[in-house]
Parts: structure tokens; C-alpha cells; sequence
């Protein structure tokens, strides 16, 4: 990536190369694998920047139909972004970090707007950053061991790669449910809220490549592959998240983070009253400020286009980097992993409104904001 980045040309890549990432095209279809699976497939700058570049190759080539984007090791398609890395980043001040987030969501968004159609298999872990890849595919394809989450206040941080958007296809409730707490849903919860097109058999999933091909043989990919999920697709019973429905909306309808709160401290059903305990202890994990930024985002996002989305985010995320409980939670539950962030304020209560409108500040006028470039696209998953 080195030369790409001196000399402002993108070079060529070369399928199955080796690395963290491998690529090849056959019959129709270009393959993304991420192979880092010892991290279950956390991303790293150069992967993404790696990403990029096939994603520019195959834009044009005739070869190519339909782009797979899947994760090596069995146990995730991706786990988020490399946060290790992205601390060494910010320490090195250089610059870098902000790389990092620029060059990711024009990936992501890439994909939201790709002109041919991206496969996603979720067949396993997918949070954070592998969700900001797989949710703009057209087809996001889940197997039994499919886990999805945006745990980022988790770590001092906000659902962030797009999760503006793509969390608006569930409603808004359940969006603030999952946004906040950062809790995982299996394939029928992902189904549930709009992030997963289908669920298919470990067999299914084993026989994509030829199923694939076969879709990229047809005169409408995009049509073949609509066929392929309702053919392949293992039918879902409600799930734990429908289940919640009520309870959801009665404490995530409310009008501040504070209200949750108290609104399931004060739940009374038997039949939510575990539920409700178990989300008050994990929200009194988060930090108490990126709660009430990501409850903002999450409300005033609602409706804003792709590309208005992914340039809001970004400035949220010089807030995190400014504010500095982004930075703590790497410490604590990454590189130090004594798992007690001394969080900035430590309280709900003590959160600054000022401080809270301080991440949703202007940091760029619309001629110079780093994803100028972003175009909300006419086409792509919606």
C-alpha cells in the first residue's frame, strides 16, 4: 500500500495474493476473503485499503458479476475494526487514526452504492466493522452461528460504520435497544431487526460457491440472487428480540438516557424483570457520556441519507478521540484487559449537556469535509 500511498497511484493487486486478505475471481465471482482468523478477522488499515483496491479492480472488469465477501477460521466473518492498532495509531500522532476511519467508511459506503452486487456470509461473529461491511450488501446471508452486535459503548465509543443508517431499518426503539447496550442477537434477532436478508443450512452455505456461479450466469445477477435467498433461506421463528418487543418500546421509548434507566429500574412484569436487570447492569458498564452521544446520533439521525450518516459519524468520532473515554476503553478492555475504564464522567448524572453537543459540533465546512467525495447512490441496498 506503500506506493499508493507516496506516489497517489493505486496499484494492481494481485489475485491470491497472500496476507490478510485473499481474492480470486472464478465464474462470475469475485471472492474477499478475510483471513485473519486468530483475530477473528479484525480489520486493519492495510486490509481495508486492500479492500478498496480490489473493490476499484473489479468495478470494470468484465470477468466479475458478483463480488463474495466472507471471513476465514469458521468462527467470524469479521469482529470490527483492529483497536489495538488504532490506539498505536493515535499514540504515533501521525495522523494515522484519522486514516483509518476515512478510508473504512469509504469502503463501507462503497459497498452501499457498489454497481455490482456484494454477497456478504455472516456465518458466525459480525460486530463493528464487519457489520460496516456486510449491511450494504444485497444479499447478507446467515447461518446458525451468526452473532451480531454494535458493542462500541462497550469501549467508549458509538454504533459507528453506518450503523446511523442501517440501524434505521429497524424501529427506532429496538435501534436504541441494540445501539446502547451493544447487546448480540443470533440470525432470528438479525432477521428480526433488518440485518440479515436470510438464514441458511451449514449445507447451504457450503454449496454457495456453485450457487453463486450460477447467479452470476444469469442475465439479471441481482434478480438470481433474490431467487437464491428465498430458495436457500431456513425459516426463523420470532426470537428472544421479538419476544422483548413490549418491554423494549415501553423503557427504550422514552425521551433521555436517564429515563431508561429509570424506567427499567421501575419494571414490574415477571416477564421482563430479568431482561430489564440484566440491561441496567450493562449499561452501567458504558461510558455514561457515549451513551447519551449514541442516544442523540441514533434519534437525529433518523431519516438522514447514507451519505449524510457516514459524515455525521466521522465527526462524532474526532469527538471520541477528543473526549478521550474512546481511548480508556481500549485500554482497559483490550491492551490492559483489567476490564475498569475509568470513565469522564463516571455518571449519567454528571454528563455535561454541553459536552453532548460539543460531538455533534461542525468540524468541517461541506467543501472540505474529509467524505466530501460520498454521493448518496440511486441504487444499492436501501
Amino acid at each position: 500500500m506503500e506506493e499508493r500511498l507516496i506516489a497517489g497511484v493505486a496499484p494492481v493487486p494481485v489475485e491470491g495474493a497472500g496476507g490478510d486478505i485473499l481474492a480470486e475471481v472464478a465464474e462470475g465471482v469475485a471472492t474477499v476473503t478475510l483471513n485473519r482468523p486468530r483475530a477473528l478477522n479484525a480489520l486493519s488499515l492495510a486490509m481495508l485499503e486492500t479492500l478498496d483496491l480490489w473493490l476499484d479492480t473489479w468495478e470494470n472488469d468484465p470477468r466479475v458479476r458478483i463480488v463474495v465477501l466472507r471471513g476465514a477460521g469458521g468462527k467470524a466473518f469479521c469482529a470490527g475494526g483492529d483497536l489495538r492498532q488504532l490506539r498505536e495509531m493515535f499514540l504515533r500522532r501521525t495522523g494515522e487514526h484519522e486514516r483509518f476511519f476515512e478510508v473504512e467508511y469509504s469502503v463501507d459506503f462503497r459497498i452501499h452504492a457498489y454497481p455490482k452486487p456484494v454477497v456478504a456470509i455472516m456465518d458466525g461473529i459480525v460486530m463493528g466493522g464487519g457489520m460496516g461491511l456486510a449491511q450494504g450488501a444485497a444479499l447478507r446471508i446467515g447461518g446458525p452461528r451468526t452473532a451480531v452486535a454494535m458493542p462500541e459503548t462497550r469501549i467508549g465509543f458509538f454504533p459507528d460504520v453506518g450503523a446511523t443508517y442501517f440501524l434505521q431499518r429497524a424501529p427506532l426503539t429496538v435501534a436504541l435497544y441494540l445501539g446502547l447496550t451493544g447487546e448480540t442477537v443470533g440470525a432470528a434477532g438479525a432477521l428480526y431487526a433488518g440485518l440479515l436478508d436470510a438464514c441458511f443450512t451449514p449445507a447451504c452455505i457450503a454449496a454457495l460457491p456453485g450457487r453463486l456461479a450460477i447467479a452470476a450466469s444469469a442475465a439479471d445477477p441481482r434478480a438470481a440472487l433474490e431467487d437464491l435467498a428465498v430458495r436457500g433461506a431456513v425459516p426463523q421463528g420470532p426470537g428472544a428480540l421479538a419476544a422483548l418487543r413490549p418491554a423494549i418500546d415501553r423503557h427504550f421509548g422514552q425521551e433521555s438516557v436517564a429515563q431508561i434507566v429509570a424506567s427499567l429500574s421501575a419494571e414490574d412484569d415477571p416477564r421482563f424483570q430479568p431482561w430489564a436487570a440484566k440491561t441496567l447492569a450493562l449499561l452501567a458498564t458504558r461510558s455514561p457520556t457515549l451513551l447519551r452521544v449514541a442516544f442523540e446520533q441514533l434519534r437525529r439521525g433518523r431519516g438522514l441519507p447514507l451519505a449524510d450518516c457516514f459524515r455525521l459519524e466521522l465527526g462524532l468520532i474526532h469527538g471520541c478521540f477528543a473526549q478521550g473515554d474512546f481511548l480508556e476503553g481500549i485500554r482497559a478492555l483490550i491492551v490492559d484487559k483489567d476490564n475498569t475504564p475509568r470513565w469522564r464522567p463516571p455518571s449519567l448524572p454528571e454528563v455535561d449537556d454541553a459536552a453532548v453537543e460539543a460531538f455533534f459540533a461542525a468540524r468541517w465546512t461541506p467543501a472540505t469535509h474529509p467524505l466530501r467525495h460520498l454521493r448518496n447512490p440511486q441504487g444499492g441496498r436501501t
